[in-house]
């Protein structure tokens, strides 16, 4: 039973998004009178977020939704120019502007999905770090930012105390992090009142060391942090990982049929907690879907993965998903849905162990030929028995494509051009 005056804070608190919280009270007190202005950051590593983004995304989304206040997306430009160790074990590579800036244009767009953007009061904004950071003076940043940082202190925190206990390299530039990212928020309090970071729990560190330099810059406002937990699944693998690799939010990235099939392959145990975290489906129902037993729980999580689908690819994308593994899974049909592979050659035979390779079915010819040893390799339904053989036109099926199948849940098509 929550006892907060907000809505913001009793939906995070019910749904299961808050980890951590700098003074809780004084953030209920602002979000019950609409007037917490939030932020999170996003570095521009990549062409696109991954669901590790998630929880933030959504702490925002309810930010907005309950009428709290108004939420910020800060992109990265800048400190993604230096790298956050938080959580890694070696030195991030540094990458061009140029490339950080495509990164940045690539994932802008998915914020549309989750926030209302405008000029209003309570309108979700997207800024760039690369603003105010690209144009910083070294010699004025140290005189007026660095001498309010304890060197000592900063030792302490996770972000490098765990490389140093682990005797793994901590570069300069990644230390300098922890400055630019409390900088942002001194940044964000001055320009648009911003008074509460949010993000995930490896970050309340570099959070509150932005509280600290707040005040001792002179902001007047208080400064609150929350964090949200970063999730493992029930079995304890990191959430968002798979062999393949992460589970990316762009369609070029990842299809919105294999980001639907993340989800509908949920652990039993997890599906009540991903229901409340991941969807925006009223908790009755979620509790009517959690309660679902036995061979039930697999329409619990077709919900959960159409629903999770729906708020990252659209609803129409995610029903068209649905559909697809319906037929392809339900009625043994040949979907065209299907995530699908262009290839030249086919017509002289390509080999079936690069084809797989290819496809991404299997991460490299060596993975294909154990697949093949324990049966888990199939073309158009058929399980693939010799290694060498070579796939042609011989082998399309009436619809002019090529079934490849790993197990029973990961299909490609083939096609020829």
């Amino acid at each position: 039973m929550t006892n907060f005056r907000s809505d913001f804070l009793n939906i995070l608190t019910e749904r299961g998004f808050i980890h951590q919280g700098s003074d809780l009270q004084g953030i209920d007190a602002l979000a019950a009178s609409g007037k917490v202005v939030a932020y999170v950051g996003y570095d521009c590593t990549a062409p696109s977020l991954h669901i590790g983004h998630l929880l933030s995304i959504m702490m925002l989304h309810w930010l907005q939704k309950s009428g709290a206040g108004k939420p910020i997306a800060l992109m990265g430009g800048g400190t993604t120019r230096v790298g956050d160790p938080s959580g890694k074990d070696e030195t991030r590579v540094l990458r061009p502007v140029s490339e950080i800036e495509a990164n940045k244009e690539s994932i802008r767009n998915v914020f549309a999905r989750f926030l209302d953007f405008g000029e209003g009061a309570k309108d979700a904004v997207m800024l760039d770090n690369a603003e105010w950071l690209a144009p910083l003076n070294y010699i004025d940043f140290l005189r007026d930012v660095g001498r309010h940082f304890s060197v000592n202190r900063m030792l302490t925190m996770d972000s490098a105390k765990l490389r140093l206990d682990r005797e793994q390299e901590l570069s300069f530039i990644e230390f300098n992090y922890m400055l630019l990212q409390a900088y942002d928020f001194v940044e964000l309090a001055r320009r648009l009142g911003c008074n509460l970071q949010m993000g995930g729990s490896d970050q309340w560190g570099n959070i509150v060391t932005g509280i600290d330099l707040g005040r001792r810059m002179g902001v007047e406002h208080q400064l609150y942090a929350l964090t949200c937990p970063l999730l493992t699944t029930a079995s304890g693998a990191k959430m968002g990982k798979t062999a393949s690799g992460a589970v990316w939010l762009n369609e070029a990235q990842l299809s919105a049929y294999d980001y639907w099939q993340y989800w509908r392959n949920t652990e039993d145990a997890d599906v009540a907690r991903f229901l409340k975290l991941f969807t925006v489906l009223p908790l009755a129902e979620v509790e009517r879907l959690a309660s679902l037993g036995g061979a039930e729980v697999n329409e619990a999580k077709k919900v959960l993965a159409t629903e999770a689908t729906a708020l990252v690819h659209g609803r129409e994308s995610a029903e068209a998903a649905a559909e697809t593994a319906r037929t392809t899974f339900e009625q043994g049909g040949l979907a065209v849905g299907l995530p699908t592979v262009e290839v030249s050659g086919l017509e002289a035979g390509l080999g079936l162990l690069s084809l797989f390779v290819e496809a991404g079915l299997v991460a490299s010819t060596s993975e294909a030929r154990r697949q093949i040893k324990g049966g888990g390799l199939k073309v158009n339904d058929a399980v693939v028995t010799d290694e060498k053989a070579k796939l042609s036109d011989k082998d399309l099926t009436p619809d002019g494509v090529i079934k490849l199948s790993l197990g029973k849940k990961k299909h490609v098509l083939v096609k020829p051009v």
